[in-house]
């Protein structure tokens, strides 16, 4: 094993002890062995699905028909970055890193033993332990120092990358995955709804894909001036005009041929349905904090629409998320706004949920 000197008994982390329920507080620093690695984390980003963990939702914490899914206490925080300051022999060998180099690893634990994990399908693992909320199996970011288990997936990733953009790389994997699953086409009109972080980096790869037409929906303004700002094509806020009848006006009264749903918003589904053109695209990436219902002849009596839903990162998101960041093919120092010190979590899981002045909220350890 290699490690540098003076690595510290305890640290300072955000914990989730409950909903409602963070502390930061002192805990020890992770142990690790011959397969894993130890990061110093430079900085984790807060997601939309932090704050709703904080505030209870049922995805988390079970009601309805899902079951209770985080497991506490657990180290907040998936979007993370870190520099490696221990790392055993195995795992420096099996993911080529040495002391000194950057490296994340992707937010899903797999087991590597279900039929998903065989299968290559890895990001569906049936046990779906995820950094940030499964204690001591998957622990987040929200701290001081990380650790990379044997089930991991890790990369390395370029330094010249400012820490804080480089937290943006498991939103940017996201969007990578989302983007793939809509199977944009060179002559498509494109929709994206909710210009939140991840919405923004979907905007980007999807121009990548060369449609007709890229069109961000959002009722945030500020947001829609970032969206214009990032090469979208036309902006449309439903609280200005109807952005269903907009859509149609755009083509021929046709509606668009992929909508892509990253609100997390009832209405984002219900407005997609209605100006997804017969035979087109739907894809659901959002992570909803309540029910929404529809009338599914709409998707089959009427369009029959195709209909994907987008989970994580999928195969290949981390790396190519890594190489258009590094690359500038993908910007984001228009996205994240603000940055704030580990212990000031509070004020920057507020500003991250209200998202009137901000879009991405950044934690410095």
């Amino acid at each position: 094993m290699k490690r540098i000197d003076n690595i510290p008994k305890t640290m300072m982390a955000v914990r989730s002890h409950g909903p409602k329920d963070n502390r930061y507080e002192e805990i020890p620093v992770p142990e690790i062995n011959e397969d894993e690695v130890l990061v110093k984390v430079e900085a984790c980003g807060i997601c939309a699905g932090d704050t709703k963990s904080y505030q209870g939702a049922a995805m988390f914490w079970g009601g309805g028909v899902l079951p209770p899914w985080t497991k506490v206490p657990v180290v907040a925080g998936h979007e993370f970055i870190g520099e490696v300051v221990a790392i055993g022999d195995n795992a420096a060998k099996k993911h080529k890193l040495k002391v000194g180099d950057r490296a994340i690893a992707e937010q899903i634990v797999p087991c590597g033993e279900c039929r998903f994990c065989k299968s290559g399908e890895y990001w569906m693992c049936q046990h779906q332990n995820i950094h940030g909320h499964q204690g001591e199996v998957a622990d987040g970011g929200m701290a001081q120092y990380m650790k990379y288990g044997p089930n991991d997936t890790v990369h390395k990733v370029p330094k010249h990358i400012p820490a804080e953009h480089a937290a943006m790389i498991e939103p940017l994997s996201c969007s990578v995955h989302t983007i793939e699953r809509a199977k944009i086409k060179m002559n498509d009109v494109v929709v994206v709804a909710g210009m939140g972080p991840i919405g923004l980096c979907k905007i980007q790869y999807a121009k990548l894909k060369s449609p007709k037409m890229v069109i961000a929906i959002d009722i945030n303004p500020k947001r829609l001036e970032v969206a214009k700002k990032l090469g979208v094509d036309v902006v449309i806020n439903p609280k200005e005009c109807d952005a269903v009848q907009a859509v149609l006006d755009l083509t021929d009264g046709y509606g668009c041929d992929v909508y892509i749903n990253s609100t997390g918003h009832p209405s984002g589904v219900i407005q997609g349905l209605q100006m997804v053109r017969k035979l087109g695209t739907f894809v659901e990436f959002g992570v909803f904090s309540k029910e929404t219902s529809v009338d599914w002849s709409i998707i089959g009596d009427r369009k029959e629409m195709t209909i994907y839903g987008a989970h994580i990162s999928g195969r290949d998101g981390y790396e190519i998320a890594i190489r258009t960041l590094a690359d500038g093919l993908i910007r984001v120092d228009d996205i994240v706004t603000h940055k704030f010190p580990l212990k000031d979590w509070e004020e920057a899981f507020a500003l991250q949920a209200d998202g009137k002045e901000s879009i991405k909220v950044v934690l410095i350890p």
